[in-house]
């Protein structure tokens, strides 16, 4: 049942574009996208703060359900801090390599050369950690529930990496196991959950990447 109560509409801001311009645009923008990859060698050098900014607020633009925009972005450049998450970071993933990890998983792993020593999270500029927020607190601290959250989080930081690239930054997406630490490194409530860890920076002189293959398009795309 619908309810009876008017909200407030505005016009769509959207403009029809002509065919030739939308196949161009098309082309133009897999041709960018084609060329992200997950960085882990990552250059020391600053990297001016409102690019980070940007792409932060080209993220917080992400649809989410009931547009409760159920999500925080915490920018750490504190040298401090990022230790204290690269010490914490490794110690879980040592033991995820040594213990925890089954076989099958190592194996999968294996030709990307990865192992629990994690630099890149002291050396990257910045480390973008989003938290997803389960659920929201009114004034009185009563909670409000938020609705697909996991969701909502996972478009949001799909937006970012993208936003991040065509800044012309490098990026890598890192999800220790367990991530508990990260929300008393950094002081967040216990409705914010991290949901991934992001090292942002300029890739390291000589950086390289895994040579790997992604599925074509006859893998992924179905006409039903």
């Amino acid at each position: 049942m619908r309810s009876s109560v008017n909200h407030q509409h505005s016009p769509l801001e959207f403009i029809r574009l002509p065919e030739d311009e939308q196949r161009r645009r098309a082309i133009e923008f897999f041709a960018q996208v084609r060329t992200r990859r997950s960085v882990r060698q990552f250059s020391s050098e600053p990297v001016p703060f409102e690019l980070i900014e940007s792409a932060v607020r080209c993220a917080a633009l992400a649809p989410s359900g009931a547009n409760q925009q159920p999500w925080r972005f915490v920018v750490v450049s504190d040298p401090e801090r990022k230790r204290q998450i690269r010490l914490a970071a490794e110690a879980e993933e040592k033991e995820n390599y040594e213990r925890r990890f089954p076989e099958e998983w190592k194996e999968a792993l294996e030709p990307f050369d990865t192992d629990w020593h994690k630099e890149f999270i002291e050396t990257a500029p910045y480390v973008i950690v989003v938290f997803r927020i389960d659920y929201g607190l009114d004034p009185s601290g009563v909670k409000i529930k938020h609705y697909y959250v996991q969701e909502s989080v996972g478009i949001a930081v799909g937006f970012l990496l993208l936003a991040l690239h065509f800044a012309g930054l490098a990026s890598l997406t890192h999800t220790p196991s367990p991530m508990g630490f990260l929300g008393k490194i950094l002081d967040r409530p216990p409705n914010e959950r991290p949901f991934v860890l992001i090292p942002v920076g300029y890739p390291a002189p000589g950086a390289t990447v895994p040579v790997i293959e992604k599925k074509g398009l006859d893998q992924v795309l179905v006409r039903a």
